[in-house]
């Protein structure tokens, strides 16, 4: 996915939107992250300072990268600290820290020459964390709710799927890292207004015409009703150190 930039850079247009309806991370994702009090954080790709407020909430000394101008104005809004760069880009100016966090951003990263950088930004018992959010509809299911799609675009997919699996383990092998998985599940239910704000700030709908996102948001309506919507969020949290 990082090699598809329009997609990468389609969130500023909805940076309110975004921040108002993106789901927060389960309280304890973030309270794994934070090891003690003033922990050092650079947020990767912060987009609105989601992450980023709930570690700065937790105590943590939190920095943020990010390319969006829009996404970075609504994360300075909060009080996050912000430099305008892709990481690829980013210069550190030789500052280290205990924790380089990707919320919902690695899959946006070359990710072999990110962890060749993150390598020289950790202190030596920093951690790297990959983390995402991952929720599912339950009712209705998955492929009720693609009907709304149909003829427009695929229904979005999680976008921890490309490189949570084996393709990961090789990739932080290579880096010389040490890793271990931790899930957080959540069983959240949505109003039908909620669902359709949340799905519609997703990549894949954001490239739209203005016409044809409208036509999702009807059909996504119609197909959910006043009952709402039954999701499973599979949280997943890659912590990762240096060997």
């Amino acid at each position: 996915m990082h090699a598809d930039r329009q997609r990468a850079e389609s969130f500023g247009s909805a940076a309110a939107r975004y921040d108002r309806h993106r789901p927060r991370y389960p309280a304890a994702l973030i309270a794994d992250l934070i090891a003690h009090q003033g922990i050092r954080v650079l947020d990767v790709g912060a987009g609105t300072g989601i992450a980023s407020a709930q570690l700065r909430a937790a105590g943590a000394d939190v920095l943020a990268v990010e390319p969006d101008p829009q996404m970075a104005e609504v994360a300075t809004a909060k009080g996050v600290s912000v430099e305008l760069a892709t990481f690829a880009d980013w210069d550190p100016r030789g500052r280290v820290f205990d924790l380089v966090l990707f919320a919902q951003s690695f899959h946006w990263v070359e990710p072999a020459d990110a962890l060749a950088k993150v390598r020289g930004l950790l202190t030596p018992r920093g951690r790297l964390a990959l983390v995402w959010n991952r929720i599912v509809a339950v009712s209705p299911t998955p492929e009720t709710l693609a009907e709304a799609y149909a003829g427009l675009v695929e229904q979005p997919s999680r976008p921890s799927v490309d490189i949570e699996g084996a393709e990961l383990d090789t990739l932080l092998a290579a880096a010389g890292m040490s890793h271990e998985r931790r899930r957080y599940v959540e069983h959240p239910h949505y109003s039908c207004t909620e669902w359709v704000e949340m799905v519609t700030t997703y990549s894949n709908v954001l490239r739209l015409p203005a016409a044809d996102q409208e036509r999702v948001r009807t059909r996504l309506t119609a197909l959910i009703g006043t009952g709402g919507v039954q999701a499973t969020n599979d949280a997943l949290a890659v912590l990762c150190l240096k060997r």
